[in-house]
């Protein structure tokens, strides 16, 4: 018989987390070992029970699901982070590449795509629902040029909002769940990027481009 694969459930949804135990406890070679309800327990679950895998959403309290794989696969790459989330957007599957996760399956998938996700990631290849992985690569397609043209990478755009926002690298780093040290990384390779040198030069970048309103750093 096959080892069991060993799934550290993580949703904020009781419900939800629910539902998953009943349908994977029906498959043998799956055991769910732990569930979390937030990011924060997700890694400290993951740093205690030592998962195969992390089936995840990426909408969760305090710490979202790409911080989390970001955090894993820096401290504890041997684990595979798999996420299960609503989003459809090709711009979640780069995000999520880009966080180190092996794959991704629609909430509304059947149990036997779920079941064929976790095999799949679990034998060390990629699994992306179908739909998600057509948008996926209409947003690499529409990309392309922009990204050659020294485009800012999601990971950045993020920090800039945060930086426009008037956060502190500090800040910011809670926010994302990373290093502060990562965070100046970031921000210097905005402002080489960019060729702006200034707090008060991103936040106009940042409102001139469409990334924040000036009604919403007024009103935070």
């Amino acid at each position: 018989m096959n080892k069991q694969i060993r799934v550290l459930l993580v949703d904020d949804h009781p419900v939800v987390r629910k539902g998953l135990c009943l349908c994977l406890a029906k498959q043998p070679n799956i055991r769910i070992v732990g569930e979390a309800g937030d990011g924060h327990q997700a890694l400290a679950m993951a740093a205690e029970l030592r998962p195969d895998m992390v089936l995840m959403d990426i909408d969760l309290p305090g710490m979202n699901g790409l911080a989390v794989a970001e955090v894993l696969q820096r401290e504890q790459p041997q684990i595979q982070i798999l996420f299960l989330s609503m989003h459809s957007e090709g711009e979640y599957v780069m995000r999520i590449l880009q966080s180190g996760a092996r794959g991704y399956v629609l909430k509304h998938a059947s149990t036997e795509e779920l079941v064929q996700a976790i095999d799949k990631v679990h034998a060390g290849e990629t699994y992306f629902s179908p739909e998600v992985a057509k948008l996926a690569l209409n947003q690499i397609v529409q990309n392309q040029g922009v990204q050659r043209n020294g485009a800012l990478t999601d990971r950045e755009n993020e920090v800039l909002v945060h930086i426009a926002g008037g956060l502190s690298n500090k800040e910011i780093a809670c926010q994302l769940g990373v290093g502060v040290r990562t965070v100046e990384t970031h921000r210097e390779r905005i402002m080489r990027k960019l060729d702006i040198h200034s707090a008060a030069g991103l936040t106009r970048y940042a409102i001139s481009n469409g990334l924040v309103t000036l009604s919403s750093l007024q009103n935070p």
